[in-house]
């Protein structure tokens, strides 16, 4: 099959809008994004409460960009008029986009398979074949949950499936969460806005973690949100640190989950996981070379080093042991995807991508990514007091 297309893009998201806004800077015309639900799917899937974790603000004219914005010339706060844009929000935003920018979308197509044949690409889909001389792979990893290997996950209600926190609480008074970071101390607050008492389980203790990585810790959003919730909430939270679940099982009265080096522990509700999302080079795993279980890119364009001309955007992006899974973070790098690919194309990019390299849009130096001296220690009574949490665990 001769190629149909210059470039194929996987996930019609922010990566790969994103992608596609910077291709078209670059001069590459022919580029068609495919995805097997809708524009922006997974922003319409997030429960009515979820909002964005970086604010939202137009500040081009002193130089920078929107920090949910998916290219230089465009603003979520503009468009939205709000900081925190909803999942629904967003979607909106993305198909904005889309028209305006005229972005070849075809949706409803289900991706079965993906090869390199000789010096292009064929894909497969539920709807036919398709081949390209490139390929970015942009899909995002809210639909596909993580149980973290517990065993008897399929108890448990992984929080990535919510659609509205209201009609969980309707299931009781007593929640369990399982899982610490952003999604679980989400969760929490929610139930707690809503009066309800939750017992939050985490193997580590993420909530006064001070990891320079910013996708390590808790957002500064979210840890006012917390301790706006810990002092007006109807509701309590107690947290177990060191509480790593092992498996669960339903038991008379409700659940029981056992922890690590520690007592069984029993929830009277289903329990909730909040233990993330898996990676979305799964379905595409054996044309990526790996290490201690995460993908290698090439520094140079986030290019596959087992299959030339296959690349990714997403919240799966690392290089040098930092994580690239914010908007903010992994867009820094369409622009460079864009150029690689234009430029083997053979287009003269000329001055296209000079905006998307001003605001943030084509960060080529990686340096800043080992280099962050901004990271300082916090200080007491910017971490949430010991006394919220119990020790949970028992040393073996």
């Amino acid at each position: 099959m001769k190629p149909t297309h210059e470039v194929l893009i996987i996930g019609a998201g922010p990566a790969g809008l994103g992608c596609a806004l910077a291709l078209q800077a670059a001069g590459v015309e022919d580029v068609l994004v495919l995805d097997q639900k809708s524009i922006g799917a997974s922003f319409e899937s997030w429960p009515e409460q979820m909002r964005l974790l970086t604010p939202s603000f137009h500040s081009n004219a002193f130089g920078f960009a929107d920090l949910n914005a998916i290219s230089p010339e465009t603003s979520p706060a503009d468009f939205l008029n709000t900081q925190h844009p909803s999942g629904k929000d967003y979607a909106l935003y993305l198909r904005a986009i889309v028209k305006h920018y005229e972005v070849a979308v075809e949706t409803g197509v289900r991706v079965t398979g993906l090869r390199r044949v000789r010096d292009h690409f064929e894909l497969e889909t539920a709807q036919g074949p398709k081949a390209a001389k490139f390929v970015i792979w942009a899909i995002g990893e809210f639909s596909r949950p993580d149980d973290s290997g517990i065993d008897g996950a399929d108890f448990c209600l992984h929080n990535g499936r919510v659609r509205d926190w209201e009609q969980i609480a309707a299931g009781g008074q007593q929640f369990t969460l399982i899982g610490g970071y952003e999604s679980g101390i989400d969760a929490a607050i929610n139930l707690m806005q809503l009066g309800k008492d939750v017992h939050l389980l985490s193997r580590g203790h993420p909530w006064d973690s001070d990891d320079p990585d910013p996708s390590r810790a808790l957002s500064p959003h979210t840890r006012d949100r917390l301790k706006a919730a810990l002092l007006e909430a109807p509701g309590q939270i107690r947290f177990y640190k060191n509480a790593e679940v092992q498996s669960v099982r339903p038991v008379k009265g409700g659940y029981e989950l056992a922890v690590k080096d520690g007592q069984p522990f029993h929830s009277p509700s289903v329990p909730i996981l909040c233990t993330g999302f898996r990676s979305a080079l799964e379905p595409i795993r054996d044309l990526w070379e790996w290490k201690n279980g995460s993908a290698i890119f090439s520094e140079e364009a986030d290019e596959s080093t087992l299959t030339p001309g296959l690349f990714y955007s997403g919240p799966s992006l690392q290089h040098r042991g930092m994580l690239f899974c914010f908007i903010y973070k992994y867009r820094a790098r369409f622009g460079v995807i864009a150029r690689e690919i234009a430029g083997r194309l053979g287009i003269d990019i000329g001055d296209g991508l000079d905006l998307w390299k001003q605001r943030g849009f084509l960060l080529d130096d990686l340096k800043c990514c080992t280099d962050c001296q901004c990271a300082v220690e916090a200080t007491e009574d910017q971490q949430l007091k010991q006394a919220e949490v119990i020790e949970y665990a028992v040393a073996a």
